[in-house]
């Protein structure tokens, strides 16, 4: 999985929402992905990584090895 589809399947599972997403190994397969969205407010860290990982769609473990998340409350720019 390329770096932007793994950011395309954040947006689409999470519209509206901020995503940056870095190949941090350069080996395509270990991600670093910052996401901010409102749609955290009130939400566990542990809910919002499993609001991203819904959105992945199972592709941890199979397509994707390793995913390193940050999540943030708010709107706009990272």
């Amino acid at each position: 999985m390329d770096a932007a589809t793994l950011e395309a399947l954040i947006r689409a599972g999470l519209p509206g929402a901020t995503v940056r997403v870095e190949d941090v190994r350069g080996d395509g397969g270990h991600y670093a992905a910052t996401v901010i969205t409102p749609v955290f407010e009130g939400k566990t860290r542990v809910e919002q990584h499993r609001m991203v990982f819904k959105a992945l769609e199972g592709r941890i473990g199979e397509e994707l090895h390793a995913l390193q998340l940050t999540t943030r409350v708010g709107n706009g720019d990272i």
